[in-house]
């Protein structure tokens, strides 16, 4: 109120002779400029929300609090857990972490309100204890299941997601998965990349698209045509709603595949046709969220093949999704 109060003061000390204006054009300057005043002052205090909501999150104290650093891909930072103690093997394949192994936490939202969500990579006997401490601090576990088959030791996966401030959130989670042997020191550098094998070009030629390749895993993130939203925000690829495929070599010139079709009740039996066309097994169906939209269904696979007739059939599984 000082402010308005120091408009309509501005001719106060004035004569009214020496006045630029008569006495009512005076007084309907003052009510005007403690009007301009009101608004002035409501308008900052109407900011305050937004400009608290601007400040988005900061990334550093949740790499403190998780032990490693992330990567931000648009107003999502996600930070990665891969399951480098276990050596697991399907059908004599020794899977790569990166492959079908890698536990990981995305992060939106600002320092205050925050949300987290993933997938954890867990061993039966790790699951409940990890469960537990997830749910005792307000997570909420979105699926259970398993991704592949037949895989030694059996590997679990466990989804959830959590609401409130960001680094509480990380230092829960952190809490949640030392209940593992999931490796939580800081991982060391990844080496200098080098050549990639024969088998990348070969297959992002097929797909048309470019990968990732790391760590002898070649992986594709390709999303979805529409928007995905849960709990009133959007969704991006980051944040698990991404067509997520993995190759690896597995032989002269074959290739070991898994990953997950994003898909709408709509596309299951085709692309399910699709695959099984060209051999790709289908190891699960399931969801792995509770309240997004639309509804999407996950579906898992794996298979060993030649590189191009592998890469032939994801192609021809991807043609019957809606994807960018």
């Amino acid at each position: 109120m000082r402010l308005a109060q120091a408009f309509s003061d501005r001719y106060s000390d004035l004569n009214e002779s020496d006045r630029p204006f008569g006495p009512i054009a005076i007084e309907t300057r003052r009510k005007v400029a403690f009007v301009k005043a009101r608004i002035l002052i409501l308008s900052i205090v109407l900011s305050c929300p937004v400009m608290l909501l601007a400040q988005g999150m900061d990334t550093a104290k949740i790499d403190e609090a998780l032990g490693r650093s992330g990567q931000k891909t648009g107003d999502v930072y996600r930070l990665g857990f891969p399951r480098t103690d276990l050596h697991v093997s399907i059908a004599g394949v020794e899977v790569k972490p990166g492959l079908a192994l890698g536990s990981w936490a995305a992060f939106s939202g600002n320092d205050n309100d925050a949300a987290v969500m993933g997938d954890l990579v867990l061993l039966e006997n790790e699951l409940t204890p990890v469960m537990k401490k997830l749910r005792a601090a307000g997570f909420d576990i979105t699926a259970v299941h398993n991704h592949v088959l037949n895989e030694t030791p059996r590997v679990i996966y466990l989804h959830y997601m959590g609401h409130g401030k960001s680094v509480e959130l990380a230092k829960s989670l952190h809490a949640a998965l030392a209940e593992s042997k999931t490796p939580l020191d800081k991982p060391a550098p990844p080496a200098p990349a080098a050549e990639p094998p024969a088998f990348v070009k070969t297959i992002e030629d097929t797909l048309g698209t470019k990968g990732r390749f790391a760590g002898g895993v070649l992986s594709f993130g390709i999303p979805r045509a529409g928007a995905i939203t849960d709990h009133g925000m959007t969704l991006t690829g980051a944040q698990g709603v991404a067509e997520a495929i993995n190759f690896q070599e597995a032989g002269a010139g074959k290739v070991a595949t898994t990953g997950d079709f994003v898909l709408t009740a709509e596309e299951v039996d085709p692309v399910i046709s699709a695959l099984e066309e060209h051999d790709i097994q289908v190891t699960a169906l399931h969801s792995h969220m509770l309240t997004e939209q639309p509804r999407l269904l996950f579906m898992h696979f794996w298979t060993v093949g030649s590189t191009e007739s592998v890469a032939a059939g994801i192609k021809a599984a991807l043609s019957h999704v809606a994807v960018k």
